[in-house]
């Protein structure tokens, strides 16, 4: 696990001069409870093109009254819904827990780096945010691979969830014959350097390792084994100036408990086996389990 900061996500209030959390506000925000404690494990999912409103909506509820009535000390879960259900998935699972407590935080998908102008079909990351984002999934391997989006790209969307204080999860990982070659701690740290080198304030920035092989329907697990390298390398030149690494790659109860045991990571990004509200709240129990298993701090 990272070191011990202060946390907190319950309101999210403080503000610059100008009206836009900054940077060291997100920074100093995350996490749940206020209080000074060993950093939270993450455990999430993207959705990607899947789920209506009322779908999303139907799963967050059961979701946020799950978490309510059984907490998970420790355990941060998060969601990142389609744009088309981002602001009443915001307001749901708002509305889902006790006064001044959201058991479930929000995020999105996409955003795009520019403030507004004519990028037709794109959201800026203030409409993100004003939907109820507060963590923007940038450099995922679909939309490299789809999109065309290079690690100049990435870096742009990233200075720009920074610059409006949400919280980017910066995705990286190699594809199979980069694995094959032997390159993929390389190519892997290349990928988050490119993105985060020279920025003013870093310490925000969640990572999301996710191999390419290991993501998608056809994706094959990754053995543990398989993941400490790649994290043992990226916090050899980024501890201390991010959040936290989590890994994400066919994660499902079997070998979830597993892959948090690796020195470095601190979270989940889970795909299919999180898209039920069951699904999701095993993988939340199981870290809830391996955090107590390891005598980590709750909040």
């Amino acid at each position: 696990m990272l070191a011990c900061r202060n946390v907190n996500v319950t309101g999210w209030t403080a503000r610059g001069n100008d009206g836009v959390v900054t940077t060291a506000d997100a920074a100093a925000q995350l996490g749940t409870g206020g209080t000074a404690r060993l950093t939270p494990t993450w455990v999430g999912t993207s959705w990607k093109m899947t789920k209506t409103r009322r779908e999303a909506v139907a799963w967050v509820g059961e979701v946020s009254d799950s978490l309510v009535a059984n907490p998970a000390p420790g355990v941060q879960p998060f969601v990142l819904p389609s744009a088309t259900a981002l602001a009443e998935v915001s307001a749901a699972a708002r509305g889902g827990g006790r006064p001044g407590t959201e058991p479930l935080l929000v995020g999105a998908q996409n955003a795009h780096w520019e403030e507004q102008g004519s990028w037709t079909g794109e959201l800026a990351v203030s409409q993100v945010a004003d939907a109820g984002a507060r963590f923007v999934e940038v450099g995922h391997s679909d939309r490299r691979r789809h999109f065309g989006e290079t690690d100049a790209i990435v870096r742009l969307k990233v200075a720009a969830v920074l610059r409006h204080g949400l919280v980017p999860i910066l995705c990286v990982g190699e594809p199979a014959q980069v694995r094959e070659a032997g390159r993929h701690r390389d190519h892997v740290t290349k990928q988050v350097d490119s993105a985060l080198e020279g920025l003013v304030d870093t310490s925000s920035v969640l990572i999301a390792y996710e191999p390419v092989w290991a993501i998608g329907d056809q994706g094959r697990e990754a053995h543990p084994e398989q993941v400490a390298p790649v994290v043992e390398a990226v916090m050899q030149r980024w501890h201390g100036r991010v959040a936290a690494v989590l890994y994400g790659g066919s994660v499902n109860e079997g070998n979830a408990a597993a892959l948090l045991e690796v020195p470095g990571v601190d979270g989940l990004f889970a795909g299919r086996s999180a898209w039920s509200p069951s699904g999701f709240l095993r993988l939340v129990d199981i870290a809830a389990s391996v955090r107590q298993a390891n005598g980590s701090s709750a909040p």
